[in-house]
């Protein structure tokens, strides 16, 4: 179970440094202990422990020893030196000594694991393991897998950079990460997620907020609870606003019915598509709900909020009804090209960052990099820093999509989303995303939340689709909607019991 702060290295750095004073690198190894034990079950009952030069390396010395306690066949590999390691680590490989424990220099070859601890280098790791660490890295995967057996990681898998998830080459493949006082980021985004398996937080009898505000949050129905509030039996159309989705050039048309059919089913009194393509149909007949008016035309209505790009193309007719939806004084959306439009003419971003209203930006990683004039791979090397920098350069709310969708506001502030799966890599998930994020504002809820939800909600219907054995192979867009809609409703019933 994720705790709901997150926290940066740096940060931990200096709460630990706050209570240096406490046993905590004894009490991360009989957090790992007691997990260790249930994972390891009854079967063989022998146990490989990799112990790293620092402070990790500590932690695993001192799950070694309560393990030997436990009667458990501990295997403990260390090559270092262990007068040059840490204080308290130091300590803890002597506490394992003198309880009788040894180590070896190298990982038995004769041994069929009940369980795999990797204890090599945590959160302190910022280059790609070499030498034997590289190799232990190579043999516990492959170990792990030969066996079928656990892989727990301490703190975080040996390879994986700890705050951007980035992963280096090798990295420990966990089945399971303990991470110790309070969640990662980088557990949660790019390639987070495929190396740390199940996650839980062991917080060491700590409260960290006390010591150091987080630096993010994962996004939770907390985050907008309080705005999940049943509809009055007194209303009309009226009460829950009007929306507009401007796109659809030809051959796109799809995009912007996606948008729409999502803003419509999740609430907005009104819904109006406005088309590029002049062949564009009259009506949808799937939705016919929807009120298509040619694209110029859409800006006439009286709108709540609108959305910008889901097919939007990129011709000058584009970028001029662009710069007229950057003067219009609603909150907006923007997503696809409409993101792709704004990165090429940057007299468009002092008409944004001017703007009274707020705006929200929705990129996924290429939108971002031309967005910020960088390559693809800046932004996946840390993508909570490219998130905060948009959302500061282009004073709007952002949700930078992917792995672990990161949100940013223009005040640094950021949050990390972990519902969806990989059934939503395909085509029209984004202007999904839209749709929804844009029926929320409409219906007056303020942009942070309206993106938190919005974000929140498209990876939990799908999430759902998939445990109702729908995808993740195959799952469509158009499917997420109604699972949302569902899931919006039994949220507006009862939020704080899901």
């Amino acid at each position: 179970m994720i705790s709901e702060t997150l926290y940066l290295s740096s940060s931990l750095r200096q709460i630990e440094a706050a209570h240096a004073d406490e046993p905590l690198m004894q009490r991360a190894g009989a957090a790992a202990a007691n997990w260790a034990t249930t994972l390891a079950g009854e079967r063989n009952r022998a146990i490989l422990i990799l112990a790293g030069p620092g402070n990790n390396g500590g932690d695993a010395f001192e799950a070694a020893h309560l393990l030997r306690q436990r009667f458990f066949d501990v295997r403990l590999v260390f090559v270092g030196d262990p007068g040059k390691l840490p204080a308290d680590a130091a300590a803890a490989c002597q506490r394992f000594l003198d309880a009788g424990g040894t180590s070896l220099a190298d990982i038995p070859e004769d041994t069929r694991w009940s369980l795999i601890i990797d204890g090599l280098f945590g959160i302190g790791l910022t280059r790609a393991p070499d030498g034997r660490y590289a190799e232990w890295i190579v043999a516990a995967n492959h170990l792990s897998e030969r066996d079928h057996c656990p892989l727990l990681a301490l703190d975080c898998p040996s390879g994986l950079n700890a705050d951007t998830g980035t992963c280096f080459a090798p990295c420990i493949e966990a089945s399971h990460t303990l991470t110790f006082i309070a969640a990662k980021p980088g557990l949660l985004t790019n390639d987070g997620p495929d190396f740390c398996g199940e996650v839980r937080v062991a917080d060491l009898g700590l409260p960290p907020c006390d010591d150091i505000a987080p630096d993010g949050h994962v996004v939770s129905l907390a985050d907008f609870a309080s705005h999940l509030k049943a509809r009055r039996r007194n209303t009309h159309k009226g009460s829950f606003g009007s929306a507009g989705v401007l796109g659809g050039d030809q051959n796109m048309v799809g995009a912007a019915l996606l948008a729409g059919r999502a803003a419509l089913k999740l609430g907005a009194g009104r819904l109006y598509l406005g088309l590029l393509d002049p062949s564009a149909p009259a009506v949808d007949p799937v939705q016919p709900e929807l009120m298509m008016r040619p694209a110029e035309a859409l800006l006439q209505a009286d709108l709540q909020a609108l959305a910008c790009g889901p097919g939007l193309g990129r011709s000058a007719a584009a970028l001029q009804l662009l710069e007229e939806v950057l003067n219009a004084a609603i909150p907006l959306v923007l997503d696809a090209d409409a993101l792709n439009l704004l990165a090429e003419d940057r007299r468009l971003e002092g008409i944004l960052v001017k703007r009274d209203n707020p705006t929200i930006l929705t990129p996924h990683p290429a939108e971002a990099a031309r967005l910020l004039g960088c390559p693809v791979a800046t932004i996946q090397n840390d993508r909570i820093k490219a998130a905060r920098e948009l959302a500061s350069r282009y004073r709007s709310h952002v949700a930078l999509k992917g792995c672990g969708t990161v949100i940013a506001n223009p005040d640094g502030h950021f949050w990390l989303n972990s519902t969806g799966n990989p059934g939503m890599a395909t085509a029209g998930m984004g202007d999904v995303l839209s749709g929804l994020i844009v029926a929320l504002l409409a219906q007056g809820w303020p942009a942070e939340k309206a993106l938190l939800a919005g974000v929140h909600l498209h990876g939990a219907a799908a999430d759902q689709l998939v445990a109702n054995g729908i995808g993740p192979v195959g799952l469509t867009a158009g499917e997420v909607i109604d699972a949302a809609r569902n899931l919006f409703n039994e949220w507006l019933i009862g939020p704080h019991s899901l």
